[in-house]
């Protein structure tokens, strides 16, 4: 999502057939056909907790597994709310270093106490004080300069601090405090945080905890070197899952009769913890995108990774919409995504 803020073999899968009305998402799908969105590879929109359309685009059908790149993030978020529910993360306020391996600062390069400061809700909001912006090709925290070597987490551990020349605004003249700086590296980090604090590999975890509660099955994990799950992006999903994803917080946590989700953590992450710019604010590693639709802005709470791939929350319609896409190598995929949401999938609701 961060790089751009604003059809091969055909395979139709129809779920649901009584509630959906093919007729109302008929204009999506043929503008969907011509090329108009490029290479979008999948779209599911739910109401109600209904499937109402669902359609793929590609080979892979309905089975295969969406590389949704840094929607993965969100999914982190989740498993640090449930480690802190299963009383097994402090809270939100543990500082990183006391929770991670003891080597991790013992060989920390560019040592300093604002660094032993750095929190969980500092991750979550991508606002914690190393030099990190996935934004800046010369940032040292860019996250292709960290996927050059071998040792992910310690690559952000040993980043310097960052300045704030008079040009940028300090955290605290910020909103809400925190000056946000897109960092997939924190959210690796945070990985291996939830992972050390709940003392099992997190992607046993996350199938523990998370997925086998909402019937989601061989989710296909990126690793670093040294094999930890990648918690900053590339999970592999069904669009089916990522919408169940998406519909555990729409309905407050709630799935199957259950509370597989903390509501007041569901809250939290729903509501502006920094800010982006006009464009977006950001929960706990849920986008808050302002979307025009019509004569209004929708604020709509989403999970985005690279490409235009996302899982908008709608809830004035009580609605999950998924895009997937492989539209990586499009100038500012997600307005493709923007546009058909709001120009023919919104309107269909």
């Amino acid at each position: 999502m961060h790089r751009a803020l604003l059809c091969l073999c055909l395979a139709t899968v129809t779920f649901n057939a009584s509630a959906a009305d093919p007729a109302r998402f008929g204009a999506a799908q043929k503008a969907i056909e011509a090329g108009e969105f490029k290479a979008i590879t999948s779209v599911l929109v739910a109401q109600d907790g209904k499937v109402v359309y669902e359609h793929y685009f590609d080979k892979d059908g309905a089975e295969g597994r969406r590389n949704t790149r840094s929607a993965t993030k969100t999914v982190a978020g989740m498993l640090a709310g449930l480690a802190i529910a299963d009383g097994r993360l402090p809270g939100k306020s543990a500082r990183i270093f006391d929770v991670l391996p003891p080597a991790r600062r013992a060989r920390m390069a560019n040592p300093d106490p604002r660094k032993d400061a750095i929190t969980v809700e500092d991750l979550l909001t991508m606002s914690s004080i190393v030099e990190c912006d996935d934004e800046t090709e010369f940032s040292r925290g860019n996250e292709e300069r960290m996927y050059l070597i071998e040792d992910w987490v310690q690559f952000y551990a040993d980043l310097p601090v960052q300045g704030f020349p008079a040009w940028m605004p300090k955290p605290a003249d910020s909103p809400h405090g925190r000056s946000f700086r897109y960092c997939t590296a924190g959210v690796t980090t945070l990985g291996e945080v939830v992972q050390t604090a709940v003392g099992e590999p997190l992607q046993a975890y996350a199938q523990r905890r998370l997925f086998d509660p909402l019937g989601i099955e061989k989710p296909e994990w990126q690793f670093s070197p040294l094999g930890l799950a990648q918690a900053g992006g590339g999970l592999g999903l069904r669009t089916r899952d990522l919408w169940k994803l998406g519909q555990l917080y729409l309905d407050g946590g709630r799935a199957n009769g259950k509370q597989v989700m903390p509501e007041a953590w569901v809250r939290a992450s729903l509501s502006p913890q920094a800010t982006k710019g006009e464009e977006a604010d950001y929960g706990y590693l849920w986008w808050l995108m302002k979307v025009p639709v019509g004569d209004k802005v929708m604020t709509l709470p989403a999970m985005a990774g690279t490409g235009g791939n996302t899982v908008f929350l709608l809830p004035e319609q009580h609605a999950v919409v998924v895009i997937t896409t492989t539209n990586y190598n499009e100038r500012q995929p997600h307005l493709l995504t923007f546009k058909l949401l709001t120009r023919d999938l919104i309107p269909a609701l």
